[in-house]
């Protein structure tokens, strides 16, 4: 049984269709990506997913039970604001230092839960991002562009950090990401998203497409290698701090 399956979703603002009959289905353990230009309806189909916006039409079906975990895209923590990692994770939901441990373990990052979320470095706070969405025990886990403003190794510490999550707890990702490089190694299939779904597929399919090289071009290939070879290699946390993008 799917976990997720969009059938014909639209979603407007005001007059301006963002998306028109997109659909989409998410397996047990896969990892799909979604990639597209700005203002393609990325990160609008995720808020669907999650109930923050609703349709014009169409329908969205979760499997019964389902558990998600969100990393949204930005967040801002006040800086002056004396908040530990502990009190952050646990704002929101009743759990144990123990069950805030174990999430930061699996986020890869076990020594900070005592450390103030104003002294994190970008890529520091997206791990603890990371270990918020999994402090439940999701089956999905959906990550809108997670990794915006951190360089290429903390990008792709990040992302491997992703797929040792999957095989370690056997849930599925669903993920929006601008980077190409990333998304064609670590992707089982890849759906190209410009207002409607222009192609999807295994990533190999996908980035051969004509749809997506009229989007993004040829370069993939010499990217997908060069994430490769810095795939194979720890790479300490970036220290940038995330920059605001558009959808």
């Amino acid at each position: 049984m799917n976990l997720i399956t969009v059938k014909n979703l639209s979603i407007a603002y005001g007059g301006n269709t963002v998306l028109r009959d997109v659909s989409l289905a998410l397996e047990p353990g896969e990892i799909v990506t979604i990639v597209g230009p700005n203002g393609s309806g990325k990160s609008s189909l995720l808020r669907a997913i999650i109930g923050a916006i609703k349709p014009v039409s169409g329908e969205i079906f979760l499997k019964p039970g389902l558990k998600i975990g969100y990393v949204p895209q930005r967040l801002h923590v006040d800086p002056t604001l004396p908040i530990t990692v502990e009190r952050f994770m646990r704002l929101t939901d009743r759990v144990s230092q123990a069950d805030c441990q174990s999430a930061l373990e699996a986020a890869a990052v076990p020594d900070l839960l005592k450390r103030q979320m104003s002294q994190l470095s970008g890529g520091q706070f997206q791990r603890v991002m990371l270990a918020r969405a999994l402090i439940n025990q999701p089956d999905v886990l959906l990550l809108d562009e997670a990794t915006q403003g951190l360089d290429q190794p903390g990008s792709a510490s990040f992302y491997q950090q992703i797929e040792a999550v999957r095989r370690d707890t056997g849930c599925a990702v669903l993920m929006i990401s601008h980077e190409l490089h990333v998304v064609m190694s670590a992707s089982d299939r890849v759906i190209c998203l410009n207002g409607h779904v222009c192609c999807e597929g295994v990533p190999a399919v996908v980035a051969s497409a004509p749809e997506y090289r009229a989007l993004f071009g040829t370069g993939t290939g010499g990217a997908l290698a060069l994430y490769r070879h810095d795939h194979n290699h720890d790479h300490d946390l970036d220290h940038s701090q995330s920059h605001k993008v558009e959808d």
